[in-house]
């Protein structure tokens, strides 16, 4: 049978909707079935856009863009606005050393240069399993300072847990918490702190630009098999769907978030990869890899 050009367009669009919640959910990190969930689609209705095969309505979009924390604009958008294009491929001719000269320029001159004591400010952000919650308490106490983890404290602020935060409030709400806790914490430590963030951080635009803003951070990589097993060892599978024991399902989720992420991660300051590392190898990585303490602000912090 025949279609109509009608018909061919609306296959082409269902087609590469597909692709595009597949990437927004790999970036937030979500399982199909925790955005059926936050969204009130079914999760056969979500596997069914994902292979180009769903009746997508405006609501439905809306109620899918919405559960990501995104606009529907977003979730349609296959390409980045031309003028960020033209600059991506302007810096994509730069080295490394004018990248940061480039970097500092556009800091002054959009008011997004660094904040008071960010270089004392320690961030250290990527997928669970690099060792985040290991080397940030070791290298806090190396250096004299405070050591805070972002989700206690993010839950110390609510009240509740965060997958109580998420049921109650969505994404949304959950990434309010997260911006109000990120400035207490650089208010309240604003002489020194190390810090470890959510693996998803980076995927909200707003948030990460805070965070950049005020901390200095630090990737923290790791390959794909390394992150699983560390997780695994960890007991705590999150956000990878393990119900049905589908463990190559699961490492495949996580290849899609670390792809999705990568660019998003490697916008930090500094890179550390705990490959095939030692803790005690990955601490003198990361000790070289951050700004050194003056020595009158590690006095006045361990006075």
């Amino acid at each position: 049978m025949q279609t109509t050009p009608e018909q061919d367009i609306r296959t082409t669009t269902l087609a590469e909707l597909g692709p595009r919640v597949r990437a927004w959910r790999a970036r937030r990190g979500m399982t199909r079935k925790q955005l059926a969930r936050d969204s009130g689609l079914s999760e056969r209705f979500l596997a069914d856009v994902e292979s180009g095969k769903g009746n997508v309505s405006i609501n439905s979009l809306e109620a899918a863009a919405r559960a990501l924390n995104i606009s529907i604009l977003e979730l349609l958008q296959d390409a980045p606005r031309p003028a960020l294009a033209r600059l991506h491929n302007l810096l994509g001719r730069l080295d490394d050393v004018q990248l940061d000269q480039a970097h500092a320029l556009l800091a002054g001159a959009f008011g997004m240069a660094d904040e008071r004591g960010r270089e004392r400010r320690i961030a250290l952000i990527g997928l669970r399993g690099a060792g985040k919650s290991t080397l940030g308490a070791q290298l806090a106490a190396d250096r004299g300072v405070a050591f805070v983890e972002l989700d206690r404290e993010i839950e110390r602020q609510a009240g509740t847990s965060m997958n109580e935060i998420l049921l109650l409030h969505g994404q949304a709400g959950y990434r309010r918490y997260e911006r109000r806790a990120l400035l207490r914490i650089a208010e309240d430590y604003s002489e020194g702190v190390v810090m470890t963030t959510g693996g998803s951080i980076v995927s909200e635009r707003e948030t990460f630009d805070l965070l950049q803003s005020h901390f200095y951070c630090v990737w923290l990589k790791a390959s794909p098999e390394e992150h699983m097993s560390r997780v695994v060892a960890q007991g705590d599978m999150r956000p990878f769907d393990t119900t049905r024991g589908a463990t190559h399902e699961a490492m495949e989720d996580l290849r899609r978030i670390l792809v999705s992420r990568e660019p998003l991660y490697a916008r930090a300051d500094a890179v550390v990869d705990t490959a095939a590392r030692s803790v005690k190898q990955s601490l003198r990585d990361l000790e070289r890899a951050v700004p050194a303490l003056d020595k009158a602000s590690k006095d006045k912090e361990t006075a």
